[in-house]
């Protein structure tokens, strides 16, 4: 399906979301390519029983741990990887023997359309089934009783999901999104820091990803040398009329653009912009944006940003020696 579907599936993502076609291959299709690959190779030792020991009080006993399907899983998908985060756990429940029921996510129509139709056609409808529709399906599909389910998304939604899952004690898998910071010490190879920093951002999905960059941490007087060499790599990458490019995805809908243009133009935030800010509503653009020294109580600064946004927060040498400090002492505790 993967192979020969591939012009489909890419068209159906530069349509919900102007997904370049590379972005689209690597992101999304190769990827669930890699799935089914790790899972066909894998799936003999998955299934292994494995023998476990057992204690003098029962021998001669022996015994072992046999992996069995829990039976019928609801697979609920999101917007900004609307292809991979639909089929990656549809491989991984399906490889377990379960069957599965896939719920994507509305907010891509265009994917939701192909999946739903290359489900039918490709694979086992009586084990395999899509179910299209928005808050009224979902929350039908959720007064069910599941064996289990898998949600990706906001951790406002995810409450809803376990909420519904705890009715019938249903094991849920949730993968949700939240701040995540990068801490930028003037001691590194600037270049590939700024190329890294802007390939997890603006190069995935416009910033619409829980694996972006939500903020940067670094030294006061090293900023403005940090700006300039992401001002110079986002040139680089995108060309001079960042807006124009055709290498960077759009905003998903008219309602996380509106989101994401409330909290550029937030009082406290409006004058911090040192980079980008552009906005066109009806192509639904953000121009990359890179915001320095907001305040810690704005909007921006209290919920996972998802978008092309980044503010760079200073901080004095020592607090930055802390924060370094602290997240080694935690990484080598892991």
């Amino acid at each position: 399906m993967l192979e020969e579907k591939e012009k489909e599936i890419l068209e159906a993502l530069y349509k919900d979301l102007s997904k370049p076609r590379l972005e689209g291959f690597i992101a999304e299709v190769s990827q669930a390519k890699s799935s089914c690959s790790e899972a066909i190779q894998e799936l003999k030792h998955w299934m292994k029983p494995e023998k476990i020991k057992t204690s003098f009080t029962t021998f001669p006993s022996s015994a072992e741990i046999v992996s069995e399907p829990l039976g019928v899983v609801l697979v609920i998908s999101t917007w900004n990887f609307p292809f991979l985060l639909s089929m990656d756990p549809v491989i991984g429940a399906i490889s377990a023997g379960n069957a599965v029921v896939l719920k994507p996510s509305e907010i891509a129509p265009a994917t939701s359309s192909v999946l739903l139709n290359l489900i039918e056609g490709y694979l086992d409808n009586s084990a395999i089934r899509v179910v299209e529709g928005a808050i009224p399906e979902t929350t039908a599909l959720l007064e069910q009783k599941w064996d289990k389910i898998l949600y990706t998304g906001s951790a406002r939604v995810g409450r809803i999901v376990m909420a519904a899952a705890a009715k019938h004690l249903t094991p849920v898998i949730l993968e949700l999104g939240g701040k995540c910071p990068a801490v930028v010490d003037s001691d590194v190879n600037l270049q590939v820091t700024a190329r890294r920093i802007i390939g997890g951002k603006w190069a995935c999905n416009s910033g619409q990803a829980c694996i972006g960059v939500d903020y940067i941490i670094t030294r006061k007087e090293f900023a403005p040398t940090l700006i300039n060499a992401l001002k110079e790599v986002l040139k680089e990458f995108f060309g001079e009329d960042l807006m124009e490019s055709k290498d960077m995805s759009r905003i998903v809908s008219p309602t996380q653009f509106s989101r994401l243009v409330k909290l550029l133009d937030e009082d406290k935030v409006s004058d911090k912009i040192v980079f980008g800010g552009q906005r066109d509503e009806k192509k639904l653009k953000i121009a990359p944006t890179i915001l320095l020294d907001v305040p810690d109580d704005a909007m921006v600064m209290q919920e996972e940003i998802f978008g092309p946004i980044m503010p760079i927060i200073t901080v004095s040498t020592y607090l930055l020696t802390r924060i370094i400090y602290i997240f080694l002492k935690n990484l080598l505790q892991l």
